[in-house]
């Protein structure tokens, strides 16, 4: 076949072949190493980790202490409760503990770290050369056979066989750190289902009449909690040039099709209309926007003021007036254009359907001794640290037995 290199003189051979260095490929590989298994893992891009870098805004949200199986969406809602139990979040952070990376609670038991991201990306590469895992980055994989006895692999590294093969190829997520989709290819080779894959945890686009107040209030951000789809996530939502985004709006983004209607809530802790009945009675005149002004920052208040109602004085805002700012506030309706799509979401949705994969050890129920790890399956997150941790209890689940 064109492309393929040649196999070497002397074939590689090895216990497990992981494909992908990212968060789940590297936990596997060190864990199963720690077992005294001989493991190479392949990267096609030019270093390991890429992700476990930029995540977090450089400080790695690694994991989630309140991690539980109702924090993932999938098709297969039970698939994740076996790994999660068996290697918990309390799991890693002795992990991290142990090698003195320092690391603090920001919110909602969301953990990041200390210092750099890079400070778990050495600790899991620490842990991969201590057991002796042979790593090679920039390294195609061209074509995968199923033996007898394993896998056969031609690479750019030549010819590797194996017993056990591990695809730890993440999703279609931020193609810039390498992501293709070659682990659904893989999945789809040896007789998988691989469920419609989309972007999650990914801003939206706003095109309609909404879009100049996006603009004018850009970086502006305010407490919200964004609802659809049966679900709601109370976090910051964020004014963009291009729409909304924002802890609460990338949580929701995971829950909405084309032609859904987000419903945000400006006004989150408080009943909006007995708080502006309250004010029309005890600031009758104060205009609009200064009393907007109590809970949004000023340049809001007034847009908002000014966009969507009339700014005149409390007191000059009849009760059905008074009901339909509130309505407004604590339930306004957006229809979302699309998303920013692959480019920045953080997470892929779909993927390996779990239904044709052991909960447990995570092999193929289809291809003996071929397993999948991480993103690649149909197992998607929350926003806070959440992905992070089924990277590490489906890399540990596989590595027990590959």
């Amino acid at each position: 076949m064109a492309g393929i290199p040649e196999p070497e003189d002397e074939v590689r051979s090895t216990d497990v072949v992981i494909i992908g260095a990212g968060a789940a490929g590297l936990m596997c590989a060190l864990t199963a190493a720690a077992r005294g298994r001989r493991v190479v893992v392949i990267e096609s891009s030019n270093k390991p980790g890429k992700k476990i870098l930029m995540s977090g805004g450089g400080r790695c949200n690694f994991t989630n202490m309140w991690a539980e199986p109702a924090n993932y969406a999938s098709h297969n809602p039970n698939f994740c409760k076996s790994a999660l139990a068996r290697y918990t979040p309390w799991d890693f952070i002795g992990m991290v503990t142990e090698h003195g990376v320092g690391y603090h609670e920001k919110k909602l038991g969301q953990l990041f770290c200390d210092d750099r991201s890079k400070a778990i990306l050495e600790m899991l590469l620490g842990e991969c050369r201590k057991h002796g895992v042979e790593l090679h980055v920039k390294t195609g994989v061209h074509r995968i056979e199923r033996t007898d006895d394993g896998y056969d692999l031609r690479t750019d590294i030549g010819q590797v066989v194996t017993e056990s093969l591990v695809i730890a190829t993440g999703g279609l997520s931020i193609p810039t750190l390498g992501s293709t989709g070659f682990g659904y290819d893989v999945a789809r080779q040896f007789g998988h289902e691989v469920w419609e894959t989309r972007a999650g945890l990914v801003p939206f686009i706003i095109t309609d009449q909404l879009k100049p107040l996006c603009e004018e209030l850009s970086g502006t951000s305010v407490d919200s909690v964004a609802r659809c789809g049966g679900e709601s996530f109370r976090e910051n939502l964020l004014f963009t040039h291009r729409g909304l985004s924002g802890p609460s709006i990338l949580q929701i983004s995971s829950f909405w099709n084309l032609g859904d209607v987000v419903e945000i809530d400006l006004l989150p802790d408080r009943d909006a209309l007995e708080w502006l009945e309250d004010r029309r009675a005890t600031r009758p005149d104060a205009e609009l926007r200064t009393v907007l002004a109590e809970v949004f920052t000023k340049r809001m208040a007034g847009l908002l003021a000014d966009r969507w109602f009339t700014n005149r004085p409390m007191k000059q805002h009849a009760p059905p007036e008074l009901r339909a700012i509130a309505d407004r506030l604590s339930a306004w309706r957006v229809v979302p254009a699309g998303t920013e799509g692959y480019r920045t979401a953080e997470v892929t949705l779909g993927g390996v359907d779990t239904r044709e994969v052991s909960s447990k050890t995570m092999e193929s129920l289809r291809s003996p001794g071929l397993y999948f790890v991480g993103e690649v399956l149909d197992v998607t997150g929350h926003l806070g640290g959440f992905n992070f941790q089924w990277a590490w209890a489906s890399g540990h689940a596989a590595a027990q037995v590959v």
